[in-house]
């Protein structure tokens, strides 16, 4: 599977706009059929929103498609509007219109995944990031997203991070660049807990985090970041992303010859002992 045959974006700034105006249009379409259920039910939307744990204003930036809900959301609504399964139905479909266009077949390949490695070059890897260190990331793109955007992009990052909770649990391994951990985006609080954030999960038994230091006289990554993916079924795919332009590699060449990239890059790169530490020592320079 090529660029084309995936979907992903970057080579065709039309069919950017296509998919973008798509996913607008099944957010609309949920939140029109959520007013026609909780009018149904002969419910306002601050019965609905008490019930199932939201605000009467959340409730209608959901049903005038301001907003993409939660999964947890339809399920909740879904269950109280006794709808039957009209909301879950579209839950899958919901959930990848929270990511822009260029990632939401990675987006589903990640949620399928057994094992998931990845080079971050040049900020932490979304799997990793806290809900702050997000929230900066792109609050300071540019050009400017709007305020709605930036808290719909934030909030999909979180929900990636159901990957932790999964079973059976996925492999998971990270090179991260030394530089991208001493830049403090988003202040010094920020930074803070985001190395917190990067010691916690360092601890999980699934999870190896290495970190590439600046000092190396060897780096066989300068090619930029990079995923490599592996599915239920075996396949191995590699995710290359630059920009707004991005990759889905599937030819077995192609792919072996990323994997060997990030074969040398661990060797290259600190033990997954030694870079907690590494980061236990970033820490106590704050």
């Amino acid at each position: 599977m090529d660029d084309r045959e995936s979907g992903v974006d970057g080579e065709v700034p039309g069919q950017r706009r296509s998919e973008e105006e798509s996913a607008k249009g099944l957010i609309g379409a949920f939140g029109r059929q959520l007013k026609l259920l909780r009018t149904r039910a002969g419910m306002e939307r601050a019965e609905l929103g008490r019930r199932v744990g939201y605000s009467a204003d959340t409730i209608a930036s959901y049903e005038q498609g301001r907003r993409v809900p939660q999964p947890r959301f339809i399920d909740q609504a879904d269950e109280v509007l006794n709808a039957g399964g009209l909301l879950v139905a579209m839950k899958g479909e919901v959930a990848r219109a929270r990511y822009p266009a260029f990632f939401r077949d990675m987006a589903r390949l990640e949620e399928e995944a057994v094992s998931l490695h990845v080079y971050g070059a040049l900020a932490v890897p979304g799997l990793l990031q806290t809900e702050e260190y997000a929230r900066a990331v792109f609050a300071m793109r540019r050009p400017l997203l709007d305020e709605a955007t930036v808290e719909q992009r934030v909030s999909a990052r979180l929900a990636r991070q159901e990957i932790f909770a999964r079973s059976p649990l996925p492999t998971l391994s990270y090179v991260i660049e030394e530089a991208v951990l001493r830049r403090p985006l988003g202040g010094a609080s920020t930074h803070r807990g985001q190395l917190e954030q990067i010691l916690l999960h360092g601890q999980r038994r699934n999870v190896e985090i290495q970190i590439m230091p600046t000092t190396g006289v060897e780096h066989c990554g300068l090619g930029g970041p990079f995923t490599l993916v592996e599915n239920r079924d075996g396949q191995r795919m590699a995710y290359v992303e630059v920009q707004r332009t991005s990759r889905l590699y599937s030819e077995r060449e192609e792919v072996r010859d990323v994997e060997e990239q990030y074969g040398i890059l661990r060797a290259q790169a600190l033990t997954p002992r030694e870079s907690m530490a590494f980061v236990e020592g970033l820490l106590g320079e704050r």
